[in-house]
Parts: structure tokens; C-alpha cells; sequence
């Protein structure tokens, strides 16, 4: 019995979910990835509260291929957490494998200031 790949995703994402977890020092930044759109939240899981996002249906985003797109979603996201005062997050690649838009937003996130 094969799984389907949204029944795969959501496995790898409680398996994921099980180890990383956000508090009010760390958040945790969590990524959704639809066909055409990508998503950014920080996320306190102790107070169950989203402290920032981004996504790429935001204005100030610079629009390209889909590469270039979450790597500026990942910039706004980190400008948005530094103003709140957030530098240190865990990262939750959502069930997605570490490569691709995700891998382009976290590397995004980085250059621009936050720390994981």
C-alpha cells in the first residue's frame, strides 16, 4: 500500500512536529508551499499565537521565478521578526523536503538576520 503524497507530507510533518516546537525565546518559523504561492509564519506554540508572516502575495515582494520569490519572502519574514524583537527561531519545513522554494527561503531568512 502506497501513500499519496499529501498522506506522506502530513506523516513527515508530525514526525517533524514531534521534536520541533516553538516558544516565546525560539518561535518556530513554519513554511507552506501551495502551486503558485508561498508562506511564512512565526509561530509561539506555547501561547499557540503567530508573532509575524509573509507570503508572496504580499505587495513589497519582488516577483521572479519561484526560487527567486521565497528567497523574498524569507527576507520579509526576517525583517518582520527582527522588528518584533525575534533573532533566534527553530525551523519547520512543514513536510517538505529541505530543497527548492524552501531551501531558497531559509536561505533567504538567513542573509538577512535571523539565526537557526
Amino acid at each position: 500500500m502506497s501513500l499519496s503524497k499529501s498522506e506522506r507530507r502530513t506523516r513527515i510533518k508530525f514526525r517533524i512536529r514531534k521534536i520541533v516546537s516553538g516558544t516565546a525565546a525560539q518561535p518556530r518559523l513554519s513554511v507552506f508551499r501551495s502551486n503558485k504561492e508561498i508562506y511564512a509564519q512565526i509561530i509561539d506554540d506555547t501561547n499557540g499565537v503567530t508573532l509575524a508572516s509573509a507570503s508572496s502575495r504580499e505587495a513589497g515582494v519582488a516577483k521572479g521565478t519561484n526560487i527567486e520569490t521565497a528567497a523574498a519572502v524569507g527576507k520579509l519574514i526576517a525583517e518582520k521578526a527582527l522588528k518584533a524583537g525575534i533573532e533566534t527561531i527553530s525551523f519547520d519545513r512543514g513536510g517538505y523536503l529541505y530543497h527548492g522554494r524552501v531551501k531558497s527561503l531559509a536561505e533567504g531568512a538567513r542573509e538577512a538576520g535571523l539565526k537557526f
